[in-house]
């Protein structure tokens, strides 16, 4: 029997590693091509190339992979054991003297290398990827040419402009500048310019005019006042949301940044420390989601034997304790994020989960009548044996 004890690990190892490969890649497709065709329309509808879209495409990615993981290890242990137990493989293993905490070694095995898995994208690749998608969005609004200007023709970039360029360069140089503000109930501004350049600032894009004059409508007065100039600066940031990228979010942070809750990174993402520390903690329980879903659909599913008709009545049980850790889950992170004291709330979901197969393996095995496991058994031997 010592050579078969690890033969059994590995097979249903193989078995569950197999699963969760084709279950995670056939979620992820679906995930990922939902949000995929919000992204196209909006990057081709500013401009962009497909490169650009495939670029935000794969730095998505690591989320969406890091989302379906849990899922796609519940449904790859679902699925294994109840082929398992319809092949009476599990019921001649449990005949054999195999306990329902030593059929789980396995599984436990499948759970942690889950939750390595999801530990690498929540620390280290969503956190990257994240920032890099965050600079090069910045870099996109700031790319003014891109998204909203266009020669010959009048553009309202926002509610109380209006901008009309004659003619754009090859160069990015702008000829021939009218632009209307009337944003400002009290006074009203328009500026034209011989030619004009985009440049990026610290707050964001500004508009360099040259050769121009300003006229300034006082509205209660009705006055007019005519400037000219040789070049004047106007920004543009609230007008386009360029985005500074100095503004990190909390997905932008390393886990140990949010750990620490420290002042000047709360006054950097705005973010309160009850917010930090939850997304921090949060990042360390949540992969282990990954070993409480796997383990609770396997133990579900030890609490039957052999049947023709399936598992269907465990597998309903399975389900309904999963939605019962994802609302544990949901209660516990409102409960850390209003309150900085409370961040251990982050952990009852994954605790709750791994607490609950436990019990389920403990009544799973406890003592049946000895002919129903003889039966089982024989109809294992006879189904094998056909």
């Amino acid at each position: 029997m010592t050579g078969t004890v690890p033969r059994f690990d590995r097979y249903l190892l193989s078995q569950l590693l197999g699963l969760f490969g084709f279950f995670s890649l056939l979620l992820v497709s679906v995930y990922w091509v939902n949000r995929a065709v919000g992204l196209f329309d909006q990057l081709i509808g500013d401009g962009q190339s497909a490169l650009v879209f495939i670029e935000f495409s794969l730095l998505t990615l690591p989320n969406v992979i890091r989302l379906v993981l849990p899922v796609s290890a519940f449904v790859a242990t679902v699925y294994a054991a109840n082929r398992l137990m319809g092949e009476s493989e599990l019921v001649v293993m449990q005949a054999m003297g195999f306990s329902s905490f030593r059929l789980a070694r396995p599984v436990i095995y499948f759970g942690l290398t889950v939750a390595l898995m999801s530990s690498v994208l929540t620390h280290v690749l969503v956190p990257i990827s994240r920032q890099t998608l965050a600079v090069r969005s910045a870099e996109l609004s700031e790319n003014v040419t891109a998204r909203f200007l266009r020669d010959g023709q009048f553009m309202h970039p926002s509610d109380g402009v209006t901008l009309y360029i004659r003619a754009i360069t090859e160069t990015g140089e702008l000829r021939d500048i009218f632009l209307n503000d009337d944003r400002d109930p009290a006074t009203g501004a328009t500026y034209t310019a011989r030619k004009a350049l985009l440049v990026r600032g610290d707050t964001g894009p500004k508009l360099l005019m040259f050769e121009g004059m300003t006229q300034s409508l006082d509205r209660q007065s009705g006055r007019l006042s005519i400037t000219r100039f040789a070049d004047v600066t106007y920004d543009l940031d609230g007008l386009i949301d360029g985005g500074t990228g100095l503004r990190r979010s909390l997905d932008e942070l390393t886990t140990p940044e949010l750990l620490s809750a420290a002042p000047d990174l709360m006054a950097e993402t705005g973010a309160s420390a009850a917010a930090m520390l939850q997304e921090g903690h949060s990042r360390i329980a949540q992969p282990f989601l990954g070993l409480a879903t796997g383990m609770i659909g396997f133990a579900a599913l030890l609490l039957g034997g052999f049947s023709r008709f399936g598992l269907w009545r465990q597998i309903g049980i399975a389900v309904g304790l999963l939605i019962v850790v994802q609302m544990i889950n949901t209660q516990g992170s409102a409960m850390a994020l209003r309150s900085a004291a409370h961040w251990p709330a982050e952990y009852l979901a994954p605790l709750s989960g791994i607490g609950i197969a436990v019990a389920l393996l403990w009544y799973s095995q406890r003592p049946r009548p000895v002919g129903g496991v003889l039966n089982k058994f024989k109809s294992a031997r006879k189904g094998a044996s056909a």
